[in-house]
């Protein structure tokens, strides 16, 4: 880089963090794996900087390395200013000082994070004891204030608590409360967000604003989600092979990139404020080995316009044609003069032919019925003399249908219901309560021997394909398994084998590899090519793209949409991520404590919704558009999610309801705390009575559901 980016907040704002030619590289058996290679950045007092990229590009080692929480292994080179001080040539015991104090960090996995055996209350005092000469009880005090400064409910009470009675979203709540602690300079939060649910999300995006303004703390925030980068950073940092490939402002970076790995990222991305369904515009091939990184630029294997002098000579980081905008590309000028787009640069797929789209809904067979589904498990007390005090009802009387073809994305937060739901239906046994109907059969009439046989009909594909592929099985033999199960003959199984590896975009070569070999979205598309092994009619899809980077979800999620539309498939697709179920689904079922409160198709659900919690759901999903994000007003819900073990009477969403807190007269709350809303849709609702007809219409379990938009 020829020039140091300026600060996005102003000239007058002072440095807190400078990183000048930093490099991280670490030894192994291959030969030295250089994580970071040369990387060069600034940021300002009150200045928010987003590092984004995938995997492995070295956004986590690099901030690592500006804590100084890099193993002794690790060789260190460059400098990282602090405030003037270079952090490189401190010993521990100086930047122990540091950091918690003038540096702090919010961790991606709270509960690893915080110690288990200890209240909340003891480790936010502890931090606080460390850096400052205070007392036991002002420490206490002042750890009640932080708990309250970042949201927590009833903070006396909760301070006294362990970290396995909170729920995520109050973990990730602690730990930026333990960040803020001392009023630290700079606060880097890696990945803050990605194991939560979208709501909680946005409560925590809330909160690190909150954090940021009451400090003043420059921020350094690492993620792989570009529209939380849209609403929260000044600037953006895009990394690629241990480099940073891009450099510039939110605004310039997701409106003017000029480096097509930032908008091959930027084009992967499902969007809910699409207006017409495309498919995504995958970037093919995957990260180089940081071990022996090609010659030339290390992303040119990748990319669709690289030439010649892309692959003998890697760019620097050099000023853009746009202000305060860097990018390392031989093509930048080129990209700026003639506009070019993410769809102009990279390859988007046609859309595929469906087998079934000139055949009504209505004409089409029941793939799946849920009729009032109930799912409970005991809670049971005593050691010696079991006995049970309560229940959990996880499932609550749901109801729904898939006919074939069709994609039903159930969504809700975590502890809804969602994955129970998921496994009654694999199970194939008779429910505790209600019904489940398969392809026409009822499975409370099933014999071990039909169960069997229905097996083959049904299939799932699972959150985390390294944990569900056997990793001392050859892939071949992971996809024959199911073939073996149900008695086909050798060369049957065999032929289906490499027609399945084709048909998932993989090499029937492959068969022999272990799933250790594959990178994680082939891994994901091994799972999906063994739940067709046996040409299901109905696929369970459990968060199947959910542990993806965005640039291999985009070409998942394709093929997906791909073999539902020319096998015929049912799905039944299981996500918190609302972009990606506005892309995929047809259909949608919102679920909340065990109950399904909306339904409708896509359209209805994301462009009309009526319930208050669909509104907030989709609220707080965050789209990569600064401009749009900007202006948005988010629904944040107070609370977490009741203990399905003391379901609240009335309506259950009422405790966290954001209508009935502010619009809803004293009569029409006592009628939300006392009458438990049905599903009904708009007729239903204005003539008080339930249809029993079938109908594929928008229904809400609301008594007062109105339709409000959300974007």
């Amino acid at each position: 880089m020829t020039d140091r980016a300026p600060s996005a907040v102003g000239a007058g704002a002072a440095l807190v963090l400078e990183v000048s030619d930093l490099t991280v590289s670490f030894g192994s058996e291959a030969g030295a794996v250089r994580a970071v290679r040369g990387v060069s950045y600034t940021v300002s007092e009150g200045e928010a900087l987003a590092i984004v990229g995938e995997s492995g590009s070295g956004k986590s080692v690099s901030s690592l390395a500006v804590m100084g929480l890099l193993p002794s292994t690790a060789q260190v080179t460059g400098t990282i200013k602090f405030k003037g001080t270079d952090l490189l040539t401190l010993n521990d015991k100086r930047l122990s000082k540091i950091r918690g104090s003038g540096i702090s960090m919010v961790f991606q996995d709270p509960l690893s994070a915080l110690t288990p055996v200890y209240t909340i209350g003891d480790q936010i005092a502890e931090a606080v004891r460390i850096h400052q000469d205070v007392s036991k009880n002002h420490a206490a005090k002042r750890s009640i204030e932080l708990l309250d400064l970042v949201g927590i409910p009833n903070p006396e009470l909760r301070a006294t608590s362990f970290p396995h009675e909170f729920s995520g979203g109050m973990r990730q709540r602690a730990m930026i409360a333990m960040a803020i602690a001392n009023d630290p300079d700079l606060i880097i939060a890696d990945e803050p967000t990605t194991a939560l649910d979208v709501t909680i999300q946005a409560q925590i995006l809330d909160v690190l604003k909150k954090a940021k303004e009451a400090t003043s703390a420059a921020t350094v925030l690492i993620t792989h989600d570009l529209g939380v980068v849209a609403g929260f950073a000044d600037r953006v940092m895009v990394m690629y092979a241990g480099k940073a490939v891009e450099l510039g402002t939110v605004d310039e970076t997701f409106y003017h990139p000029r480096m097509p790995y930032t908008m091959g990222l930027l084009g992967s991305i499902p969007r809910m404020d699409a207006e017409e369904k495309q498919p995504l515009i995958p970037i093919d091939g995957n990260p180089p080995s940081l071990v022996n990184l090609p010659t030339g630029c290390p992303f040119a294997p990748r990319c669709p316009i690289a030439v010649q002098e892309c692959r003998t000579v890697e760019p620097d980081l050099d000023p853009t044609d746009r202000p305060a905008h860097y990018a390392a590309c031989h093509r930048k000028a080129e990209i700026a003069q003639r506009s070019w787009a993410a769809a102009d640069v990279f390859h988007r797929p046609e859309p595929p032919s469906d087998v079934v789209a000139g055949i009504a809904r209505e004409e089409r067979p029941v793939v799946l019925e849920l009729d009032n589904l109930y799912r409970a498990f005991p809670i049971r007390k005593g050691s010696v003399i079991r006995r049970t005090i309560g229940a959990v009802r996880a499932v609550d009387g749901v109801s729904l249908e898939i006919r074939e073809g069709e994609t039903l994305g159930l969504v809700g937060e975590s502890g809804c219901g969602k994955t129970t739901t998921i496994m009654e239906v694999m199970n194939l046994l008779k429910p505790q309560q209600g019904r489940i109907v398969v392809l026409g059969r009822d499975t409370n009439e099933l014999t071990a021997q039909g169960r069997r046989k229905m097996r083959s009909d049904l299939s799932i594909v699972f959150q985390d394909p390294m944990a569900s592929l056997d990793p001392r099985m050859p892939v071949g033999d992971i996809l024959a398994e199911p073939m073996w199960v149900q008695k086909m003959p050798d060369d049957q199984i065999r032929a289906r084998t490499a027609e399945l590896l084709k048909m998932v975009g993989l090499s029937p070569e492959h068969a022999s590899r272990y799933p250790a070999e594959f990178s994680g979205g082939q891994r994901q598309r091994v799972g999906i090519a063994r739940a067709l092994a046996l040409d299901p009619k109905l696929v369970v899809l459990d968060e199947p793209v959910s542990a993806l980077d965005v640039s291999i979800q985009a070409g998942v999620i394709n093929l997906l949409d791909e073999l539902k539309a020319r096998m015929g498939l049912s799905y039944l697709f299981v996500a918190h991520d609302l972009s990606v179920v506005r892309h995929i689904a047809d259909r949608v079922a919102v679920m909340y404590l065990g109950r399904i409160v909306e339904m409708g198709t896509v359209r209805e659900i994301f462009d009309q919704p009526s319930h208050p919690y669909t509104q907030a759901l989709l609220s707080a999903i965050p789209l990569p558009d600064p401009d749009k994000e900007r202006s948005r007003k988010r629904i944040l819900l107070t609370g977490d999610l009741p203990s399905p073990a003391n379901v609240p009477s009335g309506c259950r969403f009422s405790s966290r309801c954001f209508v009935f807190a502010e619009r809803l007269s004293p009569a029409q709350r006592t009628r939300c705390e006392e009458e438990d809303p049905s599903l009904m849709n708009t007729a239903e609702r204005a003539s008080g009575s339930k249809d029993d007809r079938p109908d594929d219409s928008q229904r809400a379990a609301c008594h007062f559901a109105k339709v409000r938009e959300v974007v």
